[in-house]
């Protein structure tokens, strides 16, 4: 370990400034972080370098770049050009890049953490170039740090599966479910619906629309659902991602316009209120690197219908029923069910949301901090947060 407080530089330049759709992923994710790695480790000293985005970190040295590091090409450049030269001049003890890359020859030693693979994964969603970058660089960063990060237990093993990084190497440190989020009484919900127009029964999804999503399949899901519950709604809810046009007409061949609404981006603020209005929350994702909508409606209380996929069990738990992605029957079977779920499980919800506080986030970055001052490379040892159940 270093003399004196060990110095932490951070590459936050995903932090974007204005709230937007980018907020629900990395954004979001960066955002709770540095708000919570003070209290974690006061002995700890932060410079945190940014773009746009305005972090809520007291007592860190803010670093702004005059840079458009929101363009991938200045971020790029600024992260493998000006960076080493910043932390050549700095000299922290230790470089977190919080988004997949560290420079190619850092001069500083270094944590990265990982989002997911879908860029492996799923090649036909990326440019390219973009595809080409982040396999590349995503890798080596992996193997040259000291430490790296995974927000899911099921992206820790695509580390280890698909680029080859040993699994002691790699901790995790799960995104945490704001205080925000818990059941809300009646009248307070019932004033949420009129004020933003909702019908009473409705299904909510809430996610980018696009392909990996399976959105389309929870549409057809809805449409045998609703042949013996007329009176239930669907609420699809996020920025439009690519091929979200085919959704449009999938609805209209369905005949379904009327009784499916399209909200667009909803602000984390409003989160809460749509997750307590909805009859049921239903995310029927085949990939996601955790997953947070699941937790998050768990957490306010509501039944909620996801899928086996990757990281999608953690973050539903036991209190989540659990279908095959793109298994339509499947889906509809498990809303049918959700629908009368029994107020004892529901409590369930709340209880597991419970296992993802941010402070604990934190906690597990700070554990890896120290792991990687120490030159660690053995397993991590107590875990600071408990593992998610599984079913």
């Amino acid at each position: 370990m270093t003399a004196g407080p060990a110095h932490v530089a951070l590459n936050a330049q995903l932090l974007f400034g204005p709230a937007s759709y980018r907020s629900a992923g990395i954004h979001h994710y960066i955002d709770c972080l540095l708000r919570c790695l003070p209290e974690a480790a006061p002995d700890l000293r932060y410079t945190v370098f940014v773009g746009a985005g305005r972090p809520d970190m007291p007592g860190a040295d803010i670093r702004r770049t005059a840079l458009p590091t929101a363009r991938p090409w200045a971020r790029i450049f600024w992260e493998q050009c000006v960076l080493p030269l910043e932390l050549i001049r700095l000299r922290p003890h230790l470089l977190h890049s919080l988004a997949f890359v560290s420079p190619w020859r850092s001069p500083s030693p270094t944590v990265v953490t990982v989002y997911d693979l879908s860029f492996k994964l799923m090649p036909d969603r990326f440019p390219p170039a973009q595809r080409l970058y982040l396999s590349a660089f995503t890798s080596r960063s992996c193997h040259r740090a000291r430490r790296v990060l995974a927000i899911s237990e099921s992206t820790r093993a695509d580390l280890v599966r698909l680029f080859g990084v040993p699994r002691n190497k790699v901790d995790v440190a799960y995104p945490g479910v704001d205080a925000a989020f818990r059941p809300l009484a009646e009248p307070e919900v019932a004033r949420f619906r009129a004020e933003h127009k909702l019908p009473d029964r409705f299904i909510l999804y809430l996610g980018t629309l696009e392909p990996r999503k399976n959105v389309d399949c929870l549409i057809r899901a809805f449409a045998e659902v609703r042949r013996a519950q007329p009176d239930l709604h669907l609420v699809l809810a996020g920025a439009r991602g690519w091929g979200y046009t085919d959704l449009f007409r999938l609805v209209e061949t369905l005949d379904l316009a009327q009784v499916v609404h399209f909200p667009g981006y909803v602000p984390e603020a409003e989160l809460p209120g749509w997750y307590n209005a909805a009859a049921v929350f239903v995310y029927p994702s085949s990939y996601e690197g955790f997953g947070l909508p699941v937790a998050e409606a768990l957490a306010c209380g509501r039944p909620v219908v996801t899928t086996t996929a990757s990281s999608l069990p953690e973050a539903g738990g036991d209190a989540a029923l659990l279908v095959p992605p793109a298994d339509v029957p499947a889906l509809a079977a498990a809303i049918e069910k959700a629908l009368a779920l029994p107020p004892e499980h529901l409590a369930r919800g709340p209880a597991h949301a419970a296992l993802f506080p941010w402070a604990q986030t934190a906690a597990q970055t700070v554990s890896t901090y120290r792991l990687a001052l120490h030159r660690s490379t053995g397993a991590a040892g107590a875990r600071a947060q408990p593992s998610a159940q599984k079913t």
